[in-house]
C-alpha cells in the first residue's frame, strides 16, 4: 500500500503542532516545529485567511490521520466501521486506532515513533500471545499479551526508545514488564487515555456528508 515517504515534520508545520512523528528528535531544539511554527512553503508565512467550518474539519481528519500513518482508504474504513459499533463514532474511531498493534508497540515504549513501530512488526520482530505477527494494522483484543521476540531483544533502536519511554509515559490499558519487554492488555483503551489535543466530533462531521 502506498506510504507518505517525504519529510514528516512538514507534516507537524501543516497541523499547526507537533505530531511527534520524528521520535526523539520532536523533544529537542532541532524539532523543526520548534524553529518554524507555520505552515511549510513559500507563502506559510503570510496565511492567515480565516478557516471555514469545512476547512477545521478537514484539518481535523488530516491530523489524525497522519498522527497514525494511514491513507486516506484505510481510515475511512475505521470510520466505518466505529460507525457500526454502539456509542459515539469519534470515541470508538480513536479507540480502534489505539488498539493497531504499531500503536500498542509505540504506546509500550519499543519504539520512539509510530513509523518505526510499524518498522519493527514488519520485520517479524513482535509476538502476539506467542504468535508471530508482521501485520502492523493488527487490532489487538483484551486479554492479548504483546511482546517482543527473544531474538531481537538486544536491537539498539529497541534500548534507545526504552530509556526514554518515561518521557511519554505508558497508557493506563497496558500493563507492561520492562524486564521481559513485554505489555498485556489489562483493558481496553478509553478515550481520557488519548491526551493528544483531537477534536473527533469534527471527524464525524466531515464523513456524514
Amino acid at each position: 500500500m502506498a506510504r507518505y515517504s517525504g519529510p514528516v515534520c512538514r507534516l507537524c508545520r501543516r497541523e499547526g503542532m507537533k505530531l511527534f512523528l520524528k521520535g526523539e528528535r520532536c523533544y529537542t531544539e532541532k524539532c523543526s516545529f520548534e524553529r518554524r511554527a507555520y505552515p511549510p512553503g513559500q507563502h506559510g508565512q503570510g496565511r492567515r485567511g480565516k478557516v471555514s467550518e469545512f476547512g477545521r474539519q478537514l484539518r481535523e481528519k488530516q491530523k489524525v490521520k497522519r498522527m497514525y500513518g494511514l491513507q486516506e482508504k484505510q481510515f475511512r474504513a475505521y470510520f466505518r466501521l466505529a460507525a457500526k459499533r454502539g456509542g459515539a463514532s469519534g470515541e470508538n474511531l480513536l479507540t480502534l486506532l489505539e488498539r493497531r498493534l504499531d500503536n500498542v508497540v509505540f504506546r509500550m515504549g519499543l519504539a520512539s515513533s509510530r513509523a518505526d513501530a510499524r518498522t519493527l512488526v514488519r520485520h517479524n520482530h513482535m509476538l502476539i500471545n506467542g504468535h508471530k505477527c508482521n501485520i502492523p494494522s493488527a487490532i489487538v483484543k483484551l486479554g492479548d499479551a504483546v511482546e517482543l521476540r527473544q531474538k531481537s531483544t538486544e536491537l539498539n533502536r529497541v534500548i534507545e526508545a526504552m530509556e526514554s519511554v518515561d518521557r511519554r509515559g505508558v497508557p493506563a490499558w497496558l500493563t507492561v514488564d520492562r524486564k521481559a519487554l513485554k505489555a498485556v492488555i489489562s483493558t481496553l483503551p478509553a478515550r481520557a487515555d488519548i491526551t493528544m489535543p483531537i477534536e473527533e466530533r469534527l471527524i464525524v462531521e466531515l464523513y456524514s456528508k
